[in-house]
């Protein structure tokens, strides 16, 4: 699905103007990414979780020669898909 595409859902399922619902989902967007840099995770319920995580330094190989090299530490983001949302998806366990 494009942007566009989720603007004209979102707008048809909530019953605003394209320009409206644009504008809702570009604030989403900036305020998930300003709490995510900050160090705050973003929980959006039945979708899942955003969060900054710290990776540890480590000891890797280099797949063509086979040389042993060092990974720096770094930060990342990560996603956690929300339990409803997988399940919605992916179905029950059977």
């Amino acid at each position: 699905m494009t942007k566009s595409q989720l603007v004209q859902k979102l707008a048809e399922g909530s019953e605003i103007s394209k320009k409206q619902a644009d504008s809702v989902l570009q604030a989403l967007v900036e305020l998930t990414v300003g709490s995510v840099r900050k160090g705050d995770p973003v929980k959006i319920p039945g979708l899942g979780t955003f969060r900054k995580v710290q990776t540890k330094a480590r000891m890797g190989r280099n797949p063509q020669t086979g040389e042993a090299i060092k990974i720096p530490a770094r930060k990342k983001v990560r996603f956690s898909v929300a339990k409803t949302f997988k399940e919605a998806v992916l179905g029950g366990k059977k």
